[in-house]
């Protein structure tokens, strides 16, 4: 059987479907049409470790940071409201931290974005709202008490009255 590849002829072998050349080596687009190539489970574990580890190396941010990221405002009376509203927002990216603390790319345009608006005379509760609007109630560490968050505002006054109740149960067994 013969057949056109590349301008060249082509042979395929009917025992084993893979196609020879009469004029060389044709390039790996009609050697491929043969069989699938064999998957080796170890080397598919080691091609994906070695992504994983070269996504993870090109994570990093290669910009500058913003300009207020890591540099105070002139006017101390604005420093200090930023300051004060930085120390109360949760960083989004270490979540444990405030923006204040993070080292995280995002941490500091977050930083820079405050004393930005601070700077453009915008008040710290409204760029509170603004970012609670973009990021949602998770980015303050004071979140606000609504129908959807009473749980977590009543869960701890629960918990301490049952432990009380149970306690006081406990202590009236062992006076009996």
């Amino acid at each position: 059987m013969r057949g056109i590849a590349a301008g060249k002829s082509v042979r395929v072998e009917r025992s084993r479907g893979t196609p020879s050349s009469s004029a060389g080596n044709i390039g790996s687009a009609s050697a491929s049409l043969g069989r699938a190539p064999r998957l080796r489970p170890g080397r598919t574990v080691l091609t994906a470790f070695l992504l994983t580890l070269a996504a993870s190396a090109l994570a990093q941010s290669s910009l500058p940071p913003s300009r207020y990221a890591y540099t105070q405002l002139e006017d101390p009376r604005q420093e200090a409201q930023a300051k004060a509203l930085m120390e109360t927002l949760r960083c989004l990216v270490c979540q444990g931290q405030s923006i204040a603390d993070s080292d995280a790319d995002m941490a500091g345009d977050m930083r820079a974005l405050v004393r930005e608006r601070i700077a453009a005379g915008e008040e710290p509760e409204a760029i509170r709202r603004w970012l609670v609007e973009r990021y949602g109630a998770w980015v303050s560490y004071k979140p606000p008490v609504e129908p959807l968050t009473w749980p977590l505002w009543a869960a701890p006054l629960l918990l301490v009255a049952a432990g009380l109740y149970l306690a006081r149960g406990r202590f009236r067994r062992r006076r009996s």
